[in-house]
């Protein structure tokens, strides 16, 4: 990794990062946004111009103990520290192997055994490498479910279908600066980034915030054409004999609007496939 790209990260997480949130006294008008470098300095107990050195990147090799104390004074969160630490070439992580792109034959048959709800695999990158039936009846909106970063800020579909897609768009984002952390040289995701980019200033804003996140729990807002809006919830799970695939598995509350609406979709897609044959 680049000590560009770790610099920038510290830039961009010390301007969002507010005197009042990190309990910094001041005076009078303030010329940059967040935090001043020497305040960063302080609160982290390094010495300003070794910080200085950081930012620019003409100190490429901070120690642990270094990173662990402007985690602190940045307030970064568990998967935006292991990001900075990454960055830092601090981890075994940093030069991870491949993700595969294939799905084992066992993964698929466990996905096709949840027929009553939406499973489908993802890699670092956002791509959906399977899905079951009623995954993909829920992605039938978009032309192509093949890359949930695309789907979100290319296909015309994504505002319709992601009922709070400003938040969609900053989480997805956040995902995608997660996955260069593993692997910033990956063709794929490269390539991704450049085609995000150029489809919009809106992405382009949001990556340069340099915010990272994995998956949370937080529930899913949809509106699918066919059925309306679903409320899902959902679960994340490490594939253990593929690293840097997830297993996603959404879930409706039961004797819901949300859990009705899923299982009319559901009807709706078999219907569809019957007819098809």
């Amino acid at each position: 990794m680049g000590s560009s790209e770790l610099g920038a990260f510290l830039r961009a997480r010390r301007a969002g990062r507010t005197p009042e949130e990190a309990g910094v006294l001041y005076s009078g008008r303030r010329k940059v946004p967040g935090l001043r470098r020497e305040e960063v300095a302080v609160l982290a107990g390094v010495n300003a111009d070794y910080y200085t050195r950081l930012e620019q990147g003409r100190e490429t090799h901070p120690s642990p103990q270094v990173l662990d104390a402007l985690c602190r004074a940045l307030d970064l969160d568990p998967d935006a520290r292991d990001h900075l630490f990454r960055l830092a070439g601090a981890t075994p992580e940093s030069t991870p192997a491949p993700s595969p792109r294939t799905v084992s034959p066992e993964l698929r048959q466990l996905m096709d055994g949840y027929p009553h709800t939406p499973a489908f695999v993802l890699n670092r990158v956002l791509d959906v490498l399977a899905a079951n039936a009623l995954a993909d009846a829920l992605f039938s909106p978009f032309r192509v479910a093949g890359n949930l970063a695309r789907m979100t800020f290319l296909d015309p579909a994504g505002r319709q279908f992601y009922a709070r897609w400003d938040w969609t768009a900053q989480a997805t984002v956040a995902n995608l600066r997660m996955a260069a952390g593993f692997d910033p040289h990956d063709a794929g995701l490269r390539s991704l980034i450049a085609e995000l980019s150029e489809g919009g200033a809106h992405f382009r804003d949001l990556w340069e915030t340099h915010q990272v996140r994995g998956k949370t729990r937080e529930p899913k807002h949809l509106v699918h054409p066919d059925v309306g809006p679903l409320v899902l919830t959902y679960q994340a799970f490490d594939v253990r004999s593929a690293p840097g695939q997830q297993l996603i598995i959404y879930h409706a509350e039961p004797a819901t609007p949300s859990a009705h609406a899923l299982a009319l979709l559901s009807s709706l897609h078999a219907r569809e496939n019957l007819s098809g044959v």
